[in-house]
């Protein structure tokens, strides 16, 4: 049976240029979606952040969708809520042990995984190992805590979230984002049109621009298993 880590940020806040913070968090639909679709599949499934503390949804995440699906995802929560509730610390995590390691999104990865080191020796690890790695959205702000001077990723096919769906109000207010500083590191970064479903695959790397993104990303890793 496969294995899937999830690796989810435990940032409550989102800090600006300002020095003023943000509500933040993991985006609902970023983890759900996924974690139904490899759930469905069979797949065991853990949690991992940073100090295992215990992560919290963006609520603005909730605020933003239907009575009815809120209600749904806010259902689906509750249900894994003793596995979120109780994650492995990441610093104790072996890559080997999984089939994919995957991040989901929301601002709370650009908050603590983008500078965390057990997930930049995480992330090393993964990509050296051929194995599938997978980020979605905002979460792959967590790839620039590896070695910006000799970025491993320089040159790979990806996407995230995208500075026209980030908005020019909170470009201007954030200390960096997303798509700009990955493409000061090599990227090739790749999109669709603002909040369209889009996924990017290069060699072990699964990438999905955005919320939207985040099921057929699944579906997508599905495929090659």
């Amino acid at each position: 049976m496969p294995s899937a880590l999830f690796v989810v940020t435990a940032a409550d806040k989102w800090t600006l240029a300002d020095g003023s913070a943000r509500p933040t968090g993991y985006w609902a639909e970023e983890l759900i979606a996924p974690h139904r679709v490899f759930k469905n599949a069979g797949w065991d499934i853990d949690f991992a952040t940073p100090n295992a503390k215990a992560p919290v949804v963006d609520e603005y995440s909730l605020e933003v969708l239907s009575e009815g699906d809120r209600a749904e995802q806010e259902n689906y929560l509750a249900e894994i809520g003793p596995d979120l509730e109780d994650p492995l610390n990441l610093a104790d995590v072996k890559e080997a042990d999984y089939d994919l390691v995957f991040y989901p999104g929301g601002h709370g990865p650009m908050e603590d995984l983008a500078y965390d080191q057990d997930s930049a020796k995480l992330l090393q690890a993964r990509i050296d190992s051929g194995r599938a790695l997978s980020l979605v959205c905002h979460a792959p702000a967590a790839l620039l805590a590896l070695d910006n001077d000799n970025w491993p990723l320089k040159g790979y096919t990806m996407t995230g979230f995208t500075n026209a769906e980030e908005g020019e109000e909170t470009i201007a207010a954030a200390k960096w984002v997303v798509e700009t500083r990955l493409r000061e590191l090599g990227a090739d970064f790749k999109q669709t049109d603002p909040m369209q479903p889009y996924v990017e695959v290069d060699r072990n790397l699964y990438t999905g621009q955005n919320p939207a993104s985040s099921e057929p990303l699944a579906q997508r890793i599905l495929r090659d298993f």
